[in-house]
């Protein structure tokens, strides 16, 4: 009934395992990857013709983590999966980006490919295994992808690089100085074609040893899964480029000119109108049968392409004027905004960010529900992407995939300069909005960002900036990779590479190829002109940060204190009585963990000290021969009870009354009143022995007796 095949490696410290034939038979392609025990089933299916008038490859990657694979049950009301989580749509961009430009051009039929978590070992990251099942499934499938890919995971640690590390080693980098990268990698058998990573101040050369070595690791993954297609591979899908070479030479003679003049013009806005002319100018010239032709669409975008690639390479000049190294002009302002806790004004060349830091407390920290497990994050970034910074018209709703893509990119970017939570016990959130585009918002939004902590008073183990680098290669081999590439040269482009760091090194990384990947010199190459665009960024944004103006007084102030975890349930009382009754008295904000880290929270610093003091006198141990102030709280024949340390009761014995015989200790005292004690120490049966008559009543000073000479 069916028809397996199943393939294994030995891939690092586990098993890799490939197989198809048995589930989802009626897919073009299935594929379960198993790596130990985490196991990922990708599903395949594409349209057997293209929608009339598709300009475009419609391709759809979807990721889905199912709770059963971790044998959990979802939360909430309706206790099912529902919309994507970051992870589920982080993931399903990074499986998209690698193979997209693989398939062959002028492909536009509709391709759908489904990724479904079945089981998760909570060692082995699925999403690697997503990726490496996908690549598969394509493969497998007829369709006409140019791969497999395969990809691989690494840290370093100790100066060496680790493939495939485990998810816990991998979780919360921040606060493990020992492995210092999270670099996930795809590419095929001779080229890189994806790079993303989160890294913690590493020089150019560790980096692109590390894209190096998982391009090496990924090669036996490949061959695993060509020998898996050599027998269940479905025949290839019959499918020819459309050929509409006549009508590019006509739209070409008829635009060309027009074009070259078009892109001549520095001014972004005054640019698109002047290319929107010259294609009207263009379809005025052409024949009804040409106007109705579906490739239209493409030889005009051939047209843009060929004018902007061919001046960049041949003439080393592009769109604004500028060399290939240069950086847009730039302009940095923070404090732009009186209320909030931190902002800044970032503005390179036509793109600009402002972006706004608010301190929170831990209560306002990010519940992340995982399959791995339940945890906390106190720094989130969020990206904003209107209709408006780009000029358009368009509709506006909830962040998509670009957007949160953006964000963690920044966040990634931050996340390794931020202070350690017992330093800054501050949950930070920077939401960058963008205010004008004409590419790299996302860099914008990392320098953006670091100027805004730090007008925050947030203290930044130092500033980040970053840029973004693009390359375009022609047919004869010859390119040019750009600095802080423009909008179109984006879109136009072969590459968008992303570096963001700090003087002293690199902490995030990011790279898309739109051609069949790029070797290990240009990758070097690139790094060394994105290091020196960085440095200049870097530059630029000290001008700003010189007129920070710190810790804002709208902030929350938040003092963090240690107590013995034996001592957290005096604090918190029966049923939560006693902290209660600190945050109603005090008007601070109080929160205590497991470990007995006790944060509290207020913008009035006097609510902060009475919370600060109540809590001290529950944990704090009473020190002998030292003078308290309490309270008189019984009076009995033999003396009187004081209450002289948080809820601590001792006894002032009738004879440490006063220095005179007293007939009664009521003769000098009253249960209320406030008193000054000095504690004498413990009596073998640990009760506090306390004292007066060494105490001036008045002012609380010990009385010292003077000697006769």
């Amino acid at each position: 009934m069916f028809n397996e095949v199943k393939k294994s490696i030995q891939w690092g410290e586990e098993t890799l395992t490939l197989e198809t034939g048995k589930v989802a038979r009626q897919a073009d392609g299935t594929v379960i990857a198993t790596l130990g025990e985490t196991s990922v089933m990708a599903n395949v299916t594409f349209a057997r013709k293209q929608k009339p008038g598709q300009d475009f490859f419609p391709l759809t990657v979807h990721y889905q983590e199912k709770y059963y694979a971790a044998g959990k049950v979802p939360g909430g009301f309706f206790k099912r999966e529902a919309r994507p989580t970051e992870k589920e749509t982080l993931t399903a961009r990074l499986i998209d980006r690698p193979i997209r430009p693989l398939f062959v051009p002028g492909f536009k039929n509709e391709v759908l490919v489904m990724c479904t978590v079945l089981s998760h070992d909570l060692v082995n990251d699925p999403d690697v295994v997503a990726m490496i099942a996908a690549s598969a499934a394509l493969t497998i499938s007829g369709a006409p992808f140019r791969g497999p890919i395969a990809c691989a995971r690494v840290g370093f640690e100790d100066g060496e690089y680790i493939l495939n590390p485990t998810v816990d080693d991998m979780q919360d980098l921040r606060n493990n100085p020992d492995q210092r990268l999270d670099l996930v990698v795809a590419g095929t058998k001779d080229a890189v074609m994806m790079v993303e990573s989160e890294a913690y101040e590493l020089n150019e050369e560790e980096m692109l040893g590390a894209v190096n070595f998982a391009h090496e690791q990924i090669q036996p993954v490949i061959d695993l899964i060509i020998d898996l297609a050599e027998d269940a591979a479905k025949e290839p899908f019959e499918f020819e480029a459309p050929e509409y070479s006549e009508l590019s030479a006509a739209v070409a003679a008829a635009g060309t000119d027009a074009m070259k003049a078009a892109y001549a013009i520095t001014d972004k806005q005054e640019r698109v109108a002047a290319v929107s002319a010259a294609k009207e100018a263009i379809l005025a010239t052409l024949t009804e049968d040409q106007l109705e032709d579906a490739n239209l669409g493409s030889a005009l975008k051939g047209l843009e392409s060929s004018v902007l690639r061919g001046v960049v390479v041949r003439e080393g000049k592009r769109i604004d004027g500028r060399a290939l190294d240069e950086i847009r002009p730039i302009v940095s302002e923070t404090g732009i905004l009186p209320r909030t806790h931190g902002s800044a004004l970032f503005t390179r060349g036509e793109t600009q960010g402002l972006v706004v830091t608010t301190l929170g407390t831990g209560d306002d920290e990010q519940f992340i529900d995982a399959l791995h497990g339940n945890f906390k994050s106190n720094f989130m970034l969020h990206y904003n992407f209107p209709p408006y910074s780009v000029g358009e018209v368009g509709r506006v709703s909830g962040p998509g995939r670009r957007e949160i893509g953006h964000g963690k990119l920044a966040w990634r970017a931050l996340q390794a300069v931020l202070p350690a939570a017992t330093d800054f016990p501050y949950t930070v959130r920077v939401v960058s909005e963008i205010t004008e585009s004409n590419g790299s918002s996302s860099m914008a939004s990392v320098c953006g960002g670091s100027l805004s902590m730090m007008d925050a008073g947030v203290p930044l183990k130092s500033a980040v900036a970053g840029v973004a680098m693009g390359l375009i290669m022609e047919d004869d081999g010859e390119y040019a990779i750009l600095s802080d590439i423009l909008g179109d040269e984006d879109h136009l482009g072969d590459m968008d590479f992303k570096v963001a760091g700090t003087e002293n090194g690199i902490t995030s990384l990011q790279m898309d190829i739109k051609i069949a990947g790029i070797t290990p010199e240009i990758m070097a190459k690139a790094l060394a002109q994105a290091k020196e665009g960085r440095m200049h960024i870097l530059g630029e944004m000290n001008k700003a940060l010189s007129g920070a103006s710190g810790f804002s007084e709208h902030a929350p102030k938040i003092e963090t204190m240690q107590i013995p975890t034996d001592k957290i349930r005096e604090v918190i009382g029966s049923g939560g009585k006693v902290i209660r009754e600190i945050v109603e008295t005090s008007g601070a904000k109080v929160d205590i963990n497991d470990e007995g880290i006790i944060k509290i929270a207020s913008s009035d610093a006097a609510a902060i000290k009475a919370a600060y003091d109540m809590i001290h006198s529950i944990v704090a141990e009473p020190e002998e021969n030292k003078i308290y102030k309490g309270k008189v709280v019984k009076v009995v024949d033999f003396g009187a009870f004081v209450n002289f340390f948080g809820k601590r009761d001792g006894l002032v014995h009738v004879s440490q009354i006063e220095n005179r015989r007293l007939n009664h200790p009521s003769d000098v005292l009253k249960e209320g009143q406030e008193v000054f004690v000095k504690l004498l120490g413990f009596d073998d049966r640990g009760k506090v022995r306390l004292a007066m008559k060494m105490v001036d009543q008045t002012t609380g000073e010990e009385i010292v007796e003077e000697k006769a000479e």
